[in-house]
């Protein structure tokens, strides 16, 4: 079936599903496999369900017109998103970067919405998968999208701006994560600068962070609009001592935003979200409100009480950025107390023990009160084996009984599947 032919389809039934349990009722349904799991065995019970068509490479029957028999589903899924994007005459902003691309892009969000209709990424869908449902969802009505792009192999965001082609551009930052996939730094600076060459052949315009050196290398010749702390940024902001708070400059209206994120890590997310509102033209208060009521979720930056414990959690993901940016804010805070909960970093390949031995260097350099470390990569390491347990409940034994004190604060931080989130399960 041609693209053409299914994008009339899609238009009489815009939902796309890729999960019988969440079933959309006359949505098209798209049998994805892969290593794991196989879509294709489902396809009956899709439509069943209530989906209206079903993509498919394998059909059950191929005398019932709903099943809609193609080469390759994922394939198909990528080119019908392509051909959705082409009729879109729409700014389309894409976020890449190795840390903060899903706050930046909330928060981006968060502002743009005060005046436009905008879709956007949900969760953190930012992959091959994740890119054409996120442009599959964009319904007629939109006036701004902002796409989310992740990447753990080499060319990765060239492909997803191929699919989604964004004429507006923003990356975070660029540091180590996923080194097992990409291998070297060096891999990492042009999978992700690959989103600066898309918008730069659109001629779009870049939203670039002033204070990085490197990003303002690799955006040069670029029509760009920058924001950072340093004086030559378009918006300029200072980052105030407590939760990220921060002052600007007159060029925007002056005055300042107190945001309810924790780490100065922050600061370039918020400021990024601030440049892109006012680019667009969003009023100053409705920024403002944008970035003041924005409440981080889903264990990102998120701050929670727990009788006279504070807790920071922080254990959406983590890699060597992300993490020792991290361990400096805690030791940076006011409070009397400080504990570090840090679960392995995951994806390092062969870097990895070196770069755990770094956090460990990190870490003693800091003289943190009790450091508790869970993996086998830490397990590694010349830590003490005091702050070594290889099982959670090992560790959150010996957590509690040392969260005896008032003015507390506890960082709690690992990849993903470390599922660090569950020391608050005693508390």
């Amino acid at each position: 079936m041609q693209i053409s032919t299914l994008y009339q389809i899609y238009k009489s039934h815009p939902q796309v599903c890729t999960d019988t349990r969440n079933i959309i009722p006359q949505s098209l349904f798209f049998c994805l496999k892969g290593e794991r799991f196989n879509g294709n065995l489902f396809a009956q019970a899709a439509l069943e369900k209530g989906a209206a068509y079903v993509l498919t490479e394998e059909p059950q029957s191929r005398e019932d017109e709903r099943f809609i028999i193609v080469d390759n589903v994922l394939e198909t899924l990528q080119k019908l998103a392509q051909y959705h994007r082409l009729q879109l005459d729409i700014p389309v902003i894409g976020i890449t970067g190795t840390n903060g691309k899903t706050t930046t892009k909330e928060l981006v969000t968060a502002v743009l919405s005060k005046k436009y209709r905008v879709t956007a990424t949900q969760g953190n869908l930012n992959n091959h998968i994740g890119v054409p449902l996120t442009l599959l969802s964009i319904p007629p009505d939109a006036e701004m999208a902002v796409v989310e792009m992740g990447a753990n192999h080499p060319h990765e965001i060239a492909e997803l701006c191929r699919l989604s082609q964004p004429n507006f551009g923003l990356i975070t930052n660029i540091g180590k994560a996923h080194l097992e996939g990409f291998g070297n730094v060096e891999t990492i600076i042009a999978t992700k600068t690959a989103l600066y060459e898309a918008v730069r052949q659109r001629q779009g315009t870049l939203f670039v962070h002033a204070d990085d050196t490197l990003l303002m290398q690799q955006s040069e010749g670029c029509r760009r609009f920058t924001y950072g702390s340093c004086a030559s940024a378009d918006v300029k902001g200072e980052l105030l001592p407590g939760s990220v708070q921060m002052c600007f400059n007159e060029n925007v209206g002056g005055g300042r935003i107190q945001t309810q994120l924790v780490g100065d890590y922050n600061f370039p997310n918020a400021m990024a979200a601030l440049a892109v509102g006012c680019y667009f033209n969003v009023g100053l208060e409705q920024c403002r409100a944008a970035l003041t009521d924005y409440e981080p979720g889903n264990g990102r930056s998120q701050i929670l009480k727990k009788g006279k414990i504070h807790f920071i959690i922080d254990a959406y993901n983590a890699n060597p950025s992300s993490m020792s940016l991290a361990i400096r804010n805690m030791a940076q805070l006011s409070s009397e107390h400080k504990v570090l909960v840090l679960g392995d970093m995951r994806e390092l390949g062969l870097e990895s023990l070196r770069e755990h031995q770094q956090m460990v260097d990190l870490i003693e350099s800091l003289h943190f009160e009790s450091v508790f470390l869970l993996g086998d990569e830490f397990g590694k390491t010349t830590a003490p084996d005091s702050w070594k347990f290889s099982t959670m409940e090992a560790l959150k034994d010996a957590l509690k009984s040392c969260l005896q004190h008032k003015n507390t604060s506890v960082l709690v931080k690992g990849s993903r599947g470390m599922r660090m989130e569950r020391v608050l399960e005693y508390f």
